[in-house]
């Protein structure tokens, strides 16, 4: 990896994550590393860069006991937490590929550990006891769980005297991102940990993190925002990372500014919605304690779409309590390039480009004036770091289009991961794109669609969401924006909007997660006409089903995410839980 530009954060004489944090060690020994914060609020457990080195080779001389090394998977089944970031950097020590998937609530939860499990061709589950004990008990006799070993971490060995570290190669496999989706069979992304060191030097380059930083986090450690902001961010900048489980955020979102406030944190990530959702508990509830958030210099937007109105929404609702306009940073990314492929500089307010509503149908750029007939706003999601290129490519066709035209997100580039786990087509399909009539590349293949202006990306929506209606692109995004305006009480990201065949023609589905008490002040059938009135005000469309389901079971990936195809399945099964008034 080239030499970083600041030597004081990723150390330029690393060449993997674990080199990274054995140079920690020795220039930072007994600074603090990450702090779990318990209940979101009270700090329970630090680690600093000295212990985490010899924890985490204790973990791997464990496991190199065991008959794991280069080349072997395990699961990793933890909770937010330290012993969680113990054990990852032991796989990484034993040259060990680890695979972390959300702990199991339910059968469901437990059939996708045993697929993932049976894809990454390992039966070796790390865990925690109280998760082992619960597992078993819950779930005895389920055949899931048959031949699976569950091994509890914190009754390892220490580490012998004696015993060496194995020393991974960049090229290792350091981890197996899996996708968040709940159905089908799961699809693991090989990230090295040359694309770690690559991917966290990107982010330094954009948002430095300088000698002051800090992060706050309450993202799940096992999904690739939380992974690459939570844990390899701070290892390798070297600054503390106060670590926080997304059910307390969720609980009382402004829990986390709380925390942002008492650390005086500095660097931050997030989905769209959970910003909304900070909006909303202040608007709601309002602080519990006084919110000072002027430190805070990087807020890391990372959706699909980063919607304006949540953009200026949180940073007008925090204003006062000295959050600054610039602080909100839009992005790009996805686990195929490790995380991060775009970023908006923190020295300047997101780009707002106002364009033709029916223009971006027909997949062309019209630029238009604020409030003009027809124009809708988007966020720009920053520009690449100069050792990523982005390509905006026809899918159909593979040529590059020219300048105004919508198409799909290719990038080249150190962050690209391996390809899949055991997928040779699917890899050589996503990881191997060329563009027509040039050389170069392989390319990535994201399945995003969007444009370039003025060096800057925008990412319009997903290429296989797109709802298609007489030759033109209507983005489900905006048709689920549109629907959560229907009513007073309906909250940010509570719809999924997607095409069905009913054998005779493509329908429009819209789902709308809803309350009793909403249920309740506008009745089933206003509701549902007022999502078809809204739809067709915002997008001119007609919608064919609404469907009104309970609050909490709208499909999402683990960062907050709705997922479209899963509840587009679960819709043609059946199994959308309907809605009561009460």
């Amino acid at each position: 990896m080239a030499p970083h530009p600041q030597d004081d954060h990723v150390p330029a004489a690393a060449r993997t994550v674990t080199e990274a944090l054995a140079l920690r060690s020795v220039k930072q020994p007994d600074e603090t590393a990450y702090v779990y914060l318990r209940d979101g609020e009270t700090p329970d457990g630090e680690l600093t860069y000295r212990r985490l080195e010899s924890e985490a080779q204790a973990r791997a001389a464990a496991l190199s006991a065991a008959g794991l090394g280069t080349g072997d998977s395990a699961v990793l089944l933890y909770p937010t937490g330290l012993e969680f970031i113990r054990t990852l950097l032991g796989c990484m020590y034993a040259r060990v590929a680890a695979a972390p998937v959300q702990v199991p609530t339910r059968r469901r939860g437990l059939e996708r550990l045993r697929r993932i499990a049976d894809d990454a061709g390992t039966t070796t589950v790390l865990t925690t006891g109280a998760i082992k004990r619960d597992l078993e008990e819950r779930f005895a006799g389920v055949p899931e769980l048959a031949g699976l070993r569950l091994v509890d971490t914190g009754t390892l060995p220490a580490r012998p005297d004696g015993w060496t570290a194995p020393e991974p190669e960049p090229h290792d496999v350091a981890l197996l991102q899996y996708a968040s989706g709940s159905t089908g069979h799961p699809k693991a992304v090989q990230v090295s940990h040359a694309n770690f060191l690559h991917n966290v030097a990107e982010t330094e380059d954009i948002w430095p993190t300088g000698p002051d930083g800090v992060v706050v986090s309450w993202l799940p450690l096992f999904h690739d925002m939380g992974m690459l902001f939570g844990v390899l961010l701070p290892l390798c900048s070297g600054i503390p990372a106060y670590l926080m489980e997304p059910a307390a955020f969720i609980r009382r979102p402004l829990r986390w500014l709380e925390a942002l406030t008492r650390f005086r944190g500095t660097h931050a990530a997030a989905p769209s919605f959970a910003y909304e959702l900070c909006v909303s508990d202040l608007a709601e509830n309002g602080a519990r304690h006084p919110l000072e958030l002027s430190a805070w210099r990087v807020a890391a937007n990372g959706a699909e779409p980063v919607r304006h109105r949540s953009v200026r929404a949180f940073t007008e609702a925090f204003a006062a309590a000295g959050f600054a306009p610039e602080a909100m940073c839009p992005g790009y990314g996805l686990a195929e390039n490790t995380l991060k492929a775009t970023a908006s500089p923190s020295d300047r307010v997101p780009t707002v480009l106002w364009v033709g509503s029916e223009a971006l149908m027909e997949g062309r750029l019209e630029l238009l004036a604020e409030g003009a007939d027809g124009a809708q706003p988007l966020i720009g999601a920053g520009a690449a770091a100069s050792t990523t290129r982005v390509r905006i490519v026809d899918p159909a066709s593979r040529a590059a289009c020219p300048d105004g035209r919508i198409g799909e997100i290719w990038i080249d580039g150190p962050c690209v991961a391996l390809g899949y786990r055991g997928r040779e087509r699917e890899t050589r399909e996503t990881f191997g794109a060329e563009v027509a009539g040039e050389p170069g590349g392989p390319y990535l293949r994201t399945g995003d669609l969007g444009f370039v202006h003025d060096g800057e990306l925008f990412v319009a929506g997903r290429l296989k969401d797109v709802v298609i209606r007489n030759g033109r692109n209507f983005y489900p995004q905006d048709i689920e924006l549109s629907a959560e305006s229907a009513a007073e009480g309906l909250r940010p990201n509570c719809a999924a909007a997607f095409s069905v065949d009913d054998g005779t023609a493509e329908r429009l589905v819209v789902v709308v997660e809803t309350d009793g008490r909403v249920l309740r002040e506008n009745g089933a059938e206003r509701l549902r006409e007022n999502v078809r009135r809204a739809v067709y005000d915002g997008q001119r469309l007609h919608v064919d089903e609404v469907r009104l389901i309970r609050r909490g079971t709208l499909p999402r990936t683990t960062s907050g995410k709705v997922q479209r195809r899963a509840c587009r399945a679960l819709h043609l099964a059946g199994e959308l839980p309907e809605a009561a008034a009460r």
